[in-house]
């Protein structure tokens, strides 16, 4: 058998499933180790879905996904990102998921040997796909004796004449971290200084507390050929549309045939039906998104509590829904090892820090989407920091 491609072969295991995947086959595992949302969708979601396949609605729509989709996510984008502009819905385009939004936005901006600036401790997949198109994947460090936030002379120092794009996440996975206004401004200004494009990727914007979500695209141009940066939105967490995979990916101004001749190779269009439920799901009653903040909320008060008390650190999640917490004081130097012997003896599942890059050694990402009760009795089940 001929051999796969080097770039394929060089994937790494995603630790998120593999921990994962060992839970699921763990009877009665307390499974805090994927973002899943757990509530059932709203009715009139599901009814718009079914309704379009019904009518037999299932042709190709346009490239770039059915107009009154692109209008929706148009007029929420400018309302959740205080945008100032006449962003209209000519530059929005309907995705299979944040994940093939990100695929997209790199197949337009990385060539072979071209290098990405990518968030460590940051979402595998950043890494992942960069590689898989033959680019070169550049972690700059997030600290934790400094918030886990980006600081400006860290990026900077890695910029070479190599560099293309730099990735910024906010609200961030794993680290329930968000990023303010004046440091968004400073790396808008950092990537425009070295002529970078940025892809932003807002995944979990609809939850923060008490701090706003400040978007990239505040500070960027409306000017053809001076805007750089790539919005990457999702409904899976938003709305808890995770298998309908559908999302949109916004682009600067002047690369629209572009970007449908990029998406006709890659996908060329998002399935009707999920397209139809989207619409129902930014057009219709806000309720879901209400109610999964204020749980998400409530879930991360608890669990900050039985982690208080058991003297171990973790960073305050001001958006998203995990908590990152420091576990150093038993996963002797290998969290991934750890994690999987923690499943075995105590049935439960987190996935470790190393699954977002080197500086995640000792620390594990705690989703907070399930139930109070399994997220309470799963972290009381971590041994007390002082009796280590």
């Amino acid at each position: 058998m001929p051999e796969l491609a080097a770039h394929a072969r060089d994937v790494p295991v995603n630790q998120i499933r593999e921990i994962t995947e060992a839970a699921w086959h763990t009877p009665g595992a307390i499974v805090l180790s994927i973002g899943e949302p757990g509530f059932a969708l709203p009715r009139h979601i599901l009814e718009s879905g079914m309704a379009c396949l019904d009518r037999d609605e299932t042709n190709y729509t346009p490239n770039a996904g059915i107009p009154a989709l692109r209008d929706a996510f148009a007029a929420r984008f400018r309302e959740r990102a205080g945008l100032h502009t006449s962003l209209g819905a000519e530059r929005v385009y309907v995705v299979d998921g944040a994940q093939q939004g990100l695929h997209f936005a790199m197949s337009l901006l990385l060539s072979p040997g071209d290098e990405i600036l990518i968030p460590n401790p940051g979402y595998p997949t950043f890494a992942m796909t960069s590689r898989l198109l033959n680019a070169v994947p550049v972690g700059y460090p997030l600290y934790p004796e400094h918030d886990f936030q980006p600081r400006i002379h860290d990026i900077e120092a890695l910029v070479t004449d190599r560099t293309r794009v730099l990735i910024l996440n906010s609200p961030s996975n794993p680290l329930g971290a968000v990023l303010g206004e004046d440091l968004t401004r400073q790396l808008v200004d950092l990537a425009r200084k070295y002529d970078l494009w940025i892809i932003s990727d807002e995944c979990y914007e609809a939850f923060t507390y008490d701090v706003p979500h400040v978007s990239p695209a505040r500070f960027d141009s409306d000017v053809p050929g001076e805007a750089r940066v790539f919005t990457s939105l999702t409904l899976s967490k938003t709305y808890g549309l995770t298998g309908l995979r559908i999302g949109a990916l916004i682009c600067p101004p002047g690369l629209e045939q572009k970007m449908n001749n990029v998406m006709e190779a890659i996908v060329s269009c998002v399935a009707s039906p999920s397209q139809y439920a989207a619409l129902a799901a930014l057009t219709g009653p806000q309720d879901y998104v209400r109610h999964a903040h204020d749980h998400y909320r409530a879930n991360r008060d608890a669990a900050s509590a039985v982690l208080d008390a058991k003297g171990i650190p973790y960073l305050s999640a001001q958006g998203a829904f995990y908590l990152w917490a420091d576990v150093s004081h038993v996963s002797d130097g290998d969290v991934r090892s750890w994690t999987r012997r923690f499943l075995s003896d105590s049935g439960v599942a987190f996935a470790p820090g190393t699954a977002f890059g080197s500086i995640g050694e000792g620390w594990v990402r705690i989703a907070l989407c399930g139930a109070c009760e399994d997220l309470v009795n799963g972290v009381g089940r971590l041994p007390d920091r002082q009796d280590s």
